[in-house]
């Protein structure tokens, strides 16, 4: 076993171990703390997979900018970690079952991949450019420009929403 495939399961176990805390941890904060441990860890898988350009904006943005917001939000809005940790409403019920569909489905797809990639990893100038910031925004403002724009303006209401819903007790 080398020592990327030990590191890959070390990251693997430390961003699932991470998403667990974000899901099941009471205080809002801890639960962001968690989510920044998670993105952290998923950009040292970017590294192993040669994407640094990747793992460095997963860093600054995710990590940084975006997390920024998120506990920005939740102290706006002065969460508290009350009420029991896991109450059984019908509503949970249903996600989880919609969960545990998604996840199922998740799995037949993926073994109804093909075993071998497609064969753009033999021209050698596709894997010189992969990862690059020049083939980043290349494809993030053409063919990705709408999603792009979709969630900035997504987050955007987001944080507006918050704003709102927090005035009163201001």
């Amino acid at each position: 076993m080398s020592i990327e495939q030990v590191l890959f399961y070390v990251f693997a176990v430390a961003i699932v171990a991470s998403a667990s805390a974000v899901v099941f941890l009471r205080n809002p904060v801890g639960s962001a703390m968690s989510l920044v441990a998670c993105f952290f860890f998923l950009a040292g898988v970017y590294v192993l997979l040669w994407a640094h350009t990747i793992a460095a904006l997963q860093v600054l943005v995710y990590a940084g900018a975006i997390m920024v917001l998120f506990l920005f939000v939740i102290m706006l809005l002065s969460l508290t970690d009350t009420g029991p940790l896991v109450q059984l409403t019908p509503s949970r019920a249903a996600g989880a079952l919609a969960a545990v569909a998604v996840f199922s489905a998740l799995i037949v797809a993926l073994k109804k991949l093909p075993d071998v990639a497609p064969g753009w990893t033999a021209d050698p100038s596709q894997v010189a450019r992969f990862g690059t910031i020049q083939y980043l925004g290349e494809v993030l403002y053409t063919k990705w420009l709408f999603p792009f724009e979709a969630v900035s303006l997504l987050l955007l209401v987001a944080i507006v929403g918050a704003v709102v819903v927090a005035k009163p007790r201001i």
